[in-house]
């Protein structure tokens, strides 16, 4: 079945990726991902021959590295390749729901949302040292087209790890749709600083923002005046939660003056202070964060150039492995064009020399 697409236009699928990051990433960190997947070969060739290569010409700095993630559709055909293993259409019923043999399995229907349609392929996730100047690949993993960015990172995250165990991550740049408490709370216990972009449709629903205060000690107050009562603590969100000084769970709201139609009361929740969502270093609106952030368009870049520049969806191959050599190949050309590509220094000689 298809997934459901976005409600708006440019909206990618709906997924609630704050209680899929909570219950997928404990379950990821036990089980020891082994690298025994089909194309370990080839991977292998790739590090050993360029990405080590690149870390020995210092465009790579494997001890103090920046990820960049993200995902990107990869069409490889029109409609879903499949064969029929019955013998319906001989008796008369060209239609049946009887099973079918698939040449490609681990493809299906996804959407894009860029190009605002149904695509029938694969939803590669890729992973860029940010920190080099020629956006060079790292690590991909062809996933199921329909799979959220969440799963796809968390899935390829992990399996990097097992490929990779040598490389040391100091910072994640990710989008929005990676923004989860889960994600934030592993970037924490890994020594990892994350920069991910916050997602507005886990901001809340603030229809009364404007109707209370804050108290010195941290106690919002009413439009009445009065301090609202403490009714627990969400632990998973790290917020405490208030409501109405004039409300119980029995009688409901009894004030006056109600700030709320609700039956239950008003409720106000009051993040704390070791939240590391809102509260990361560096802050959000400091410009070392802004600075920072910004090279995660160097995965989007290496994608198009994967895309574009090396025709990735021109190729007409029925089986992963075909795809995987193709797009491996693409990545060992774009390390081969690192190695050639002048310093800025030598450019600028050239360039002066060119002038004069």
């Amino acid at each position: 079945m298809k997934p459901p697409k976005g409600k708006k236009k440019g909206e990618k699928t709906p997924c609630d990726s704050s209680s899929t990051a909570s219950k997928l990433l404990p379950l990821l960190e036990r089980w020891n991902l082994k690298p025994e997947n089909p194309f370990f070969l080839i991977f292998r060739l790739y590090h050993q021959q360029f990405l080590d290569r690149s870390i020995q010409k210092g465009l790579i700095v494997p001890d103090h590295l920046a990820l960049a993630g993200d995902g990107t559709p990869v069409r490889t055909a029109a409609q879903q390749r499949k064969k029929r293993i019955c013998d319906c259409k001989k008796n008369g019923c060209p239609s049946c729901s009887c099973k079918r043999h698939y040449s490609q399995p681990d493809c299906n229907w996804g959407w894009d949302s860029h190009r605002d349609c149904y695509f029938f392929g694969y939803h590669l996730y890729m992973y860029v040292a940010s920190d080099s100047h020629s956006d060079l690949p790292v690590f991909p993993l062809l996933e199921r087209a329909s799979r959220h960015d969440m799963f796809s990172f968390l899935h390829s995250f992990f399996t990097m790890k097992a490929y990779l165990p040598q490389f040391r991550i100091e910072k994640l740049l990710l989008d929005s749709a990676h923004d989860a408490y889960a994600v934030y709370e592993y970037c924490r216990r890994e020594k990892i600083t994350p920069f991910i972009d916050l997602n507005p449709g886990h901001t809340g629903h603030f229809t009364y923002k404007d109707d209370f205060t804050i108290d010195d000690d941290g106690v919002p107050i009413c439009k009445m005046g009065l301090r609202m009562h403490k009714d627990g603590y969400e632990a998973a969100k790290h917020r405490a939660k208030y409501r109405c000084p004039k409300a119980n769970r029995k009688r409901g709201c009894f004030c006056e003056h109600p700030c709320s139609p609700a039956k239950y009361g008003r409720t106000v929740h009051i993040f704390t202070d070791d939240n590391p969502r809102l509260f990361n270093i560096p802050p959000r609106d400091s410009k070392a964060w802004e600075k920072e952030y910004d090279r995660r368009t160097s995965v989007e870049r290496s994608n198009k150039r994967e895309k574009e520049d090396y025709k990735l969806e021109d190729g007409r191959h029925r089986s992963t492995k075909m795809w995987y050599c193709r797009l491996y190949g693409i990545m060992m050309l774009q390390h081969l064009d690192a190695w050639e590509m002048p310093s800025v220094e030598a450019f600028h000689e050239s360039l002066l020399g060119f002038t004069a």
